[in-house]
């Protein structure tokens, strides 16, 4: 069987025509059974009540101390917990990518005539979707708690955009992870190793501190919620690095945008190749 430029079978079907009916399926699978679904929703709007509520009056005072004493505590956390929800779900793909080796499926997906880049792709817009609507429901609450989006509906847009980069950078990392290991429970600790620590060693709940702006300059966690802060904001809030040749919240987008396209490009790759490699055992 000869193989395309794209890591799969060359079937002379289209690329957007593969990917859409992966993207399908995953939408079939997440319709008969919507309860993680819910409960991602459920989790994150936990999370902006749970988290304003405790780090309320201390994330006040070191805001004051930071030059935000003009911002609610709210609207500053806003970016972490869509930050935060964002990449719990884009974790629960490689969940799916695990079950599918498990039950059987991915050895009918290995013999279909299929591009590996539309597979992922197809089950990654998939999960996207769900992404979207899960941030919207947080988006909704923040504005109904008190957070306020200066830059309004593109904005608003422009935050999706960057949750989706988010989303899709840790989906693939999910996926490299369950490829690997082959077991949830390692993957489910694997999700948890990445997600706090990178959460809690960036600017995401209070202002960040000296000690940890060298770790935080290699986390990709720090861009994503400043470029989603500059946005709430409207105004250039970059920790780690100075850039000014932009201006205004730009200072903070572009550079932001570009490493989280980067880390993009490299891990959706990796996953790729895995599937290819994956594929490829599962035939023999």
């Amino acid at each position: 069987m000869s193989t395309s430029d794209t890591g799969g079978p060359d079937t002379g079907n289209s690329i957007i025509g593969d990917a859409w009916v992966n993207h399908k399926r995953w939408n079939r699978k997440t319709l008969r059974n919507p309860t993680a679904f819910v409960l991602e929703i459920v989790v994150a709007v936990f999370s902006l009540l749970l988290f304003t509520a405790v780090f309320g009056d201390v994330g006040g005072f070191a805001l004051e101390r930071a030059g935000f004493a003009d911002v609610e505590y709210v609207t500053f956390l806003l970016p972490a917990v869509l930050v935060q929800a964002t990449m719990g779900s884009a974790f629960n793909s490689g969940m799916g990518l695990v079950s599918d080796l498990e039950s059987g499926m991915f050895e009918k997906v290995v013999v279909m005539p299929m591009t590996w880049t539309a597979v992922f792709a197809g089950k990654a817009t998939s999960e996207l979707v769900r992404i979207v609507f899960q941030l919207l429901a947080v988006l909704g609450l923040g504005v109904l708690m008190g957070a306020n989006v200066t830059t309004g509906v593109p904005g608003v847009l422009g935050i999706v955009i960057v949750c989706l980069l988010v989303g899709l950078l840790f989906m693939s990392l999910s996926n490299v992870v369950g490829l690997l290991t082959r077991d949830e429970e390692v993957l489910n600790a694997a999700s948890m190793l990445f997600m706090f620590p990178l959460l809690f060693l960036s600017p995401a709940f209070i202002p960040m501190s000296s000690e940890v702006e060298l770790i935080a300059t290699f986390n990709p966690v720090t861009y994503a919620v400043d470029a989603i802060r500059a946005l709430v904001l409207g105004e250039d809030v970059m920790t780690v690095i100075t850039i000014t040749q932009f201006g205004g919240m730009y200072d903070t987008l572009v550079p932001a945008f570009a490493v989280l396209a980067g880390l993009n490009v490299v891990f959706g790759g990796i996953t790729v190749v895995l599937l290819s490699r994956a594929s490829s055992a599962e035939a023999e």
